[in-house]
């Protein structure tokens, strides 16, 4: 379990800001589909009002456009495809493939999606119970040849099985993957499950009964991995492209890790939160399942709008209505069978994804047709994709709830843009708004303080620090405090 100090340090490691560079190479955003004059009018109001942030009573609002967001950020470029009636309504690419390249990002340039490589594979997974390869509720160590799960104290009444590992239910560790340096030493999927060095994360292990209770686990879908490579006999990238990427027709998509030297050109960059890129443009990871997949918003939006139409029964190319709602159905909380869902939102499916340097964002509604696929080149992607989602959400009539619920970003943009003082007087509003509980907790200002920090404004961090008096019982704010 971690501290509540780790885990605002990871928080930051997520929220990050420093300074607002000017992007070499920034040029106007391409399109792969021509959109028609209402659809470019509807692109324009996306792109020049992502942000519109009340600052105070006398002050006027914060507003950001597109450009000046990806600045703020140091998001070097960004992919995006915008689905409207069960249809891709319009695709672009934003910015530049790497830090100071000239090379413009397009609609094919490829991104690695991260934890969105979870559903994609977990399709493929259901493919195979739909077509009796695999059992959902089988045991899964009696179909496991090349390894089995340890059995422990927490196994002996319930067992892992596939629908527990899909749902993030199976009591299994190892939560995500740095992944490896391009100059690293390959690994095999068992040696990652077992954590044997140069393996850079712990063993994959059971530690709390299957079924009780709902855990993130990129250890578990690397056991999924392994599970449909031993019971097909098929490398995993082959297997995918064969049931899956294929039949939905995701041709810029592939799970191949390293990608081929043909592919790998029409890569972007990973890059820091700092700006730096990271070294040999990207990672390598072997956990394919989890965190292997490159693609492209475009084809992002091909493999939701499938699931969507496959729901209603009217397009079921991989799997049918009836294993698609199953996969739709929450087993606990909000997780399904490889996506996650919003009990307060009907239809709303949906991931998540970060690789080193780089994040995605995927959403789709199996209702309303209406989503969106989006993908950066940067660690701090995902801070800013939810204002560039809203702002779609905001011109196509959705309803979309903000995955920003903590006021943290927001006070970060008003206190790099307009200073710490303005930050704090709107810190206070919020605070006393009807929605105050919701967005405003303990760790806010501590984050905000962190941040300034870490971008080198020590005194700006000081000030939000010696805000102890909101929480005069914790020893935590002390000691953000003092280490400034």
């Amino acid at each position: 379990m971690r501290s509540t100090k780790m885990v605002m340090r990871l928080t930051l490691t997520v929220l990050l800001l420093s300074g607002i560079p000017r992007l070499a190479g920034r040029t106007k955003p391409a399109a792969s589909k021509t959109a028609s004059p209402g659809e470019e009018a509807r692109i324009h109001r996306i792109e020049t009002g992502v942000v519109e942030i009340p600052t105070g009573k006398d002050e006027p609002p914060l507003r950001l456009n597109l450009q000046q967001l990806m600045e703020l950020y140091k998001i070097p470029g960004l992919s995006i495809a915008v689905i409207d009636n069960f249809q891709i309504a319009w695709a672009k690419g934003y910015g530049v493939v790497e830090m100071g390249s000239n090379k413009t990002v397009t609609t094919k340039t490829l991104f690695q999606a991260g934890s969105i490589s979870k559903p994609v594979a977990a399709t493929g997974a259901l493919f195979l119970v739909q077509n009796g390869k695999l059992s959902l509720d089988e045991n899964v160590n009696d179909n496991l040849k090349s390894w089995k799960v340890p059995d422990n104290e927490f196994t002996k009444t319930e067992k892992v099985t596939l629908r527990r590992i899909l749902s993030h239910a199976a009591g299994l560790t190892v939560h995500g993957f740095p992944g490896y340096d391009v100059d690293a030493s390959l690994l095999t999927t068992v040696r990652v499950l077992n954590g044997e060095k140069p393996a850079n994360t712990p063993p994959v292990r059971v530690d709390m009964v299957p079924g009780t209770k709902e855990m993130y686990s990129g250890g578990g879908v690397t056991i999924e991995q392994l599970l449909m490579t031993d019971k097909t006999g098929k490398a995993f990238p082959e297997l995918m492209y064969e049931i899956v990427l294929e039949k939905i027709g995701m041709t810029d998509s592939s799970y191949e890790q390293p990608q081929p030297p043909a592919r790998a050109a029409l890569t972007a960059a990973g890059t820091y939160m700092d700006g730096k890129t990271v070294h040999g443009r990207w990672h390598i990871y072997p956990e394919m399942a989890a965190a292997g997949l490159w693609t492209t918003p475009t084809d992002l939006s091909r493999f939701a709008i499938e699931i969507a139409l496959s729901k209603n029964g009217k397009s079921n190319r991989v799997l049918s209505q009836q294993t698609t709602r199953e996969m739709l159905t929450p087993v606990m909380e909000e997780a399904g069978l490889g996506f996650f869902l919003d009990k307060d939102n009907p239809g709303q499916f949906g991931h998540k994804g970060a690789d080193e340097g780089f994040q995605a964002f995927l959403t789709m509604n199996g209702e309303s047709g209406k989503g969106v696929a989006i993908m950066g080149n940067s660690d701090n992607f995902l801070n800013m994709a939810d204002y560039l989602v809203q702002s779609i959400a905001k011109e196509y009539g959705w309803n979309y709830k903000a995955q920003h619920q903590d006021a943290t970003p927001t006070l970060v943009l008003i206190a790099k843009l307009k200073g710490t003082p303005v930050a704090l007087q709107r810190y206070a509003q919020i605070k006393k708004s009807a929605e105050g509980d919701k967005q405003i907790s303990e760790g806010t200002l501590n984050n905000v303080g962190y941040m300034l920090l870490s971008s080198g404004q020590t005194k700006d961090a000081i000030a939000i620090f010696q805000n102890v008096q909101e929480y005069p019982a914790s020893g935590n704010v002390y000691d953000s405090l003092g280490e400034a």
